[in-house]
């Protein structure tokens, strides 16, 4: 890699680590109560004081948080997923992961509800439970990018189809399950924070420890195995990476779709397809991506506050139409 291009890749590195900056200080400061940036300052310091204090550091801020990191985790696992599958329109809602995740996320809610600490550990066995199904279907003599889909489709249906069943047999629980479906961000707070922040740190070190093979992956199997490749542990231990991102963003967020499917793919087109500097990019810009997200769905229909996975549904949905016609 020549240096020019080395250097043109960190400043985009830079240019997606001032756009996140910039949605996540739009995301503290817009709401119901508008917060004037020098008093964000302050509370940040310690030294504010009052209601919008209050509204920052126990409403905002934990919220802005969860969502930086839930984006991070979803754009990790598209891109490793992407990878490994050697498929673009690869993503864990799509194919069926987030499914996994979600229905053994849901069956604590619904079934364990006083044990919600469970959540994000069983959504993790969902998650690569749907994963290696997935890839198991897919698998003829190699992987081929339609087969991943129509694999993906069929388990996604069959899990969606066990999701429903679980809220009709406990349809008094229902409630708040519902908007764990629609994938949102209200009300999450410091717990949430909390539970998502380990996964995010572990996964974000795992993913780009394993960069440098998933560039070889890129090349083919056949020369990944002349190259001393582990390929197939590879692909195991890597998906296992993308199946813990994606069941600890679910686990907070519920079933937020598309960010891994447009994140990975729009850093890709700016900056290739290096992972060395896919990974960091993709976190930074699936960051900006969910907290603009999120803060336009806190705000545009106002006093009415739509799930942020409406808006990345109707962002998502083009896209991947868009993508399917140029691949396929």
């Amino acid at each position: 890699m020549s240096r020019r291009e080395t250097q043109r890749r960190m400043l985009l590195l830079g240019a997606f680590a001032l756009l996140s900056c910039a949605g996540f200080v739009l995301s503290i400061a817009k709401g119901s109560v508008e917060i004037p940036l020098e008093e964000i300052w302050q509370a940040l310091l310690g030294a504010g004081g009052g209601m919008h204090e209050q509204i920052l550091m126990n409403i905002r801020l934990p919220r802005t948080i969860v969502a930086a990191l839930v984006g991070i985790n979803l754009s990790l696992s598209g891109a490793i997923l992407q990878a490994i599958m050697k498929n673009p329109l690869a993503d864990p809602h799509i194919i069926g992961i987030s499914s996994g995740a979600g229905l053994a996320g849901i069956f604590v809610m619904l079934v364990l509800p006083e044990q919600g600490w469970l959540i994000t550990p069983v959504a993790f066995f969902g998650a690569m439970a749907a994963a290696l199904c997935i890839y198991i279907l897919a698998w003829k003599n190699g992987i081929r990018p339609i087969r991943i889909i129509l694999a993906g489709v069929a388990v996604s249906a069959f899990l969606g189809a066990g999701i429903s069943a679980l809220m009709i047999f406990y349809s008094d629980r229902v409630h708040s399950a519902l908007m764990w479906m629609v994938g949102g961000l209200s009300a999450r707070s410091w717990p949430h924070a909390e539970i998502i922040y380990p996964y995010t740190v572990a996964g974000f070190l795992l993913a780009v420890f394993g960069a440098r093979h998933l560039n070889i992956l890129q090349l083919g199997d056949e020369m990944a195995k002349g190259l001393g490749l582990r390929v197939e542990l590879t692909r195991l231990s890597m998906t296992a990476v993308a199946a813990l991102l994606a069941a600890s963003a679910v686990s907070v967020s519920g079933l937020l779709g598309f960010v891994g499917l447009m994140v990975p793919h729009a850093a890709r087109l700016m900056m290739g397809s290096d992972y060395r500097f896919l990974l960091p990019g993709a976190a930074l810009l699936g960051m900006a991506v969910v907290m603009f997200s999120d803060t336009f769905a806190r705000t545009a229909f106002a006093p009415v506050e739509l799930p942020v996975g409406i808006i990345m549904a109707v962002l998502g949905a083009p896209f991947f139409l868009f993508l399917l016609r140029r691949e396929l």
